[in-house]
């Protein structure tokens, strides 16, 4: 029999490892299963082996492991860095008559979310009630239009279905589970209906392929760039040709005169303006211009 000491330590590991943002007791399955009565369902072994090092189970491919991967969309329960002694104070919670009476407890009813609310503030139209940043400066999903959000955190596309629904992906707001999340959301945290709101945007069906409009969007936005940029050079390098080498190095040679400057080979067409700085003319050092530029003879 486990001890209340022992019960009671695991119960602060199983709060502090954010175990809550994957699992209930009691409360139906989130991203996980919930774990009432685990303890009676599986043996203290297995638990034990599973609990400290799941990657390893997953790795040897150990029947139950494999099959709750594929009950619940491919989650892997993450390797906590537990010790066999922590393990022992988890099992010893969950299988204590503090366990029992969580899973014996009706569940809190579920907020309703409205995913219209749940956009803005994702999108930082709304402020979080405690200060916290906007969900898009880490974060990008479908249906934020065509430049989507940030790329420090996944893209939030299709995070309702890998973490079982609403009431998985609230659980998984709730725990904040990540080292990054924990950081940002620990002083701060969103309210529960704000939860509920930004989860129910993200479970939105209509967020799991991108819209064409927003494609559209950006292709539209790409060509007019191109274009824009495309004008600036065109204008900055409007005489490229007028004043520049070409013509001369690709005109065909000629004779030329017998005598005078303009011996040798030289283009047919007139001379532009640009260039009559550097020819002289017989009289000294006038440039010639356009109506006396050289000629082919």
């Amino acid at each position: 029999m486990a001890n209340a000491a022992d019960a009671a330590a695991g119960k602060k590991l199983f709060d502090e490892k954010t175990c809550n943002a994957c699992h209930s007791v009691g409360g139906g399955d989130l991203v996980g299963p919930d774990l009432k009565n685990v303890t009676k369902e599986r043996s203290h072994e297995w638990l034990h082996e599973w609990i400290m090092a799941p990657d390893a189970m997953i790795a040897k491919k150990d029947p139950v492991a494999i099959e709750l991967l594929k009950k619940y969309n491919g989650m892997e329960m993450p390797n906590l860095g537990l010790s066999a002694s922590d393990v022992d104070s988890i099992l010893a919670y969950l299988g204590s008559a503090a366990g029992g009476a969580a899973s014996t407890a009706a569940p809190a009813p579920a907020l309703k979310g409205d995913a219209e609310k749940g956009k803005d503030l994702f999108t930082g139209n709304d402020r979080f009630a405690n200060g916290g940043p906007p969900c898009m400066a880490c974060h990008s999903t479908g249906g934020l239009g065509a430049f989507g959000g940030g790329h420090l955190g996944p893209d939030l596309t299709e995070v309702a279905k890998r973490l079982g629904g609403v009431t998985g992906l609230n659980g998984w707001l709730a725990g904040l589970p990540t080292p990054t999340m924990k950081a940002v959301w620990t002083k701060q945290p969103p309210t529960p209906q704000e939860r509920a709101d930004v989860a129910a945007f993200l479970s939105q069906e209509g967020l799991a392929v991108r819209s064409s409009s927003a494609i559209w969007q950006l292709a539209g936005l790409t060509g007019l760039g191109a274009l824009i940029l495309f004008l600036i050079a065109g204008f900055r390098w409007r005489n490229r040709l007028k004043y520049g080498v070409r013509r001369p190095m690709m005109a065909a040679p000629t004779t030329g005169r017998s005598s005078g400057p303009y011996n040798g080979g030289w283009f047919t067409g007139m001379y532009p303006d640009g260039w009559i700085g550097r020819f002289k003319g017989t009289d000294g050092n006038r440039p010639r211009g356009r109506t006396n530029a050289p000629r082919r003879h």
